[in-house]
């Protein structure tokens, strides 16, 4: 098995940010720049297109180690980020394109690619919570979450339905074509997030897949907007939803 290797630091308003390497998997992990032992993890997935390191994902991770006192870590998904992209990616993401340009619908593009980068995915996340929890500042047993909206719900609900470790988690923006069976598994506490006015994911998609979690504590966000307009408070609604989750799993006040 790889061991995780740190390959660069650096630390800015109360974060420290450190580059990783999980055998060819690059991933990030923040963390609070005081050192916290023994604190929470949050997982945390981006979404298609994009990287560890976009914009949204550095601003959320933020927003849970200064607010939450958390760790939050990142991995590139296969074929973004630092990672080469496959034959089979280099199509899909051709088709896609041809798709937009024609005005043809890109749902049933992303839905595919997304299960095979699922399948690749979710055992890279496993193996890299195993690497983060022998870290002593995250150790093992502790509570841990995760936060993935897009593509990042796509390897998500199915890395949740077969991950015991993760406690809470927050999900949204995708069809239910073929996540509907992996939430059907999960029962962890659940906040979805829906762009009520999406024009690629129509309401009826957003709420069979918020439906289909069978979570007795599971909330819907949804708010008016397109698919990129999701509010940016919505993150602190995310950063409350794992402080109630996760801060309590280890015994301190939410």
């Amino acid at each position: 098995m790889n061991s995780l290797q740190f390959t660069a630091e650096t630390s800015s308003d109360g974060v420290l940010e450190r580059d990783f390497t999980l055998g060819d998997i690059p991933g990030v992990l923040w963390s609070p720049a005081s050192g916290a032992d023994r604190a929470p993890l949050v997982l945390m997935g981006h979404g298609g297109g994009t990287h560890k390191k976009w914009p949204a994902m550095t601003g959320r991770a933020h927003r849970l180690v200064t607010g939450c006192g958390f760790h939050v870590a990142c991995i590139d998904a296969p074929g973004h980020g630092d990672r080469p992209r496959t034959a089979h990616d280099e199509r899909e993401i051709a088709a896609l394109y041809r798709a937009r340009e024609a005005g043809e619908p890109e749902g049933p593009i992303v839905v595919r690619y997304n299960a095979h980068l699922a399948e690749r995915a979710v055992p890279e996340w496993q193996a890299t919570l195993d690497a983060l929890q022998e870290l002593p500042e995250i150790g093992a047993g502790g509570p841990v979450g995760y936060f993935g909206l897009n593509m990042g719900t796509a390897i998500g609900v199915p890395l949740t339905a077969v991950e015991p470790r993760i406690t809470a988690a927050v999900f949204g923006l995708h069809w239910p074509d073929v996540l509907a069976g992996p939430a059907k598994q999960i029962s962890i506490p659940i906040a979805f997030m829906l762009q009520w006015d999406d024009e690629h994911i129509p309401r009826e998609s957003g709420l069979a897949l918020f439906d289909a979690f069978a979570s007795k504590e599971k909330t819907l966000h949804a708010n008016a907007g397109r698919h990129k307009e999701l509010p940016r408070f919505e993150s602190d609604s995310a950063a409350h939803f794992f402080a109630r989750h996760l801060v309590r799993a280890v015994g301190s006040p939410a």
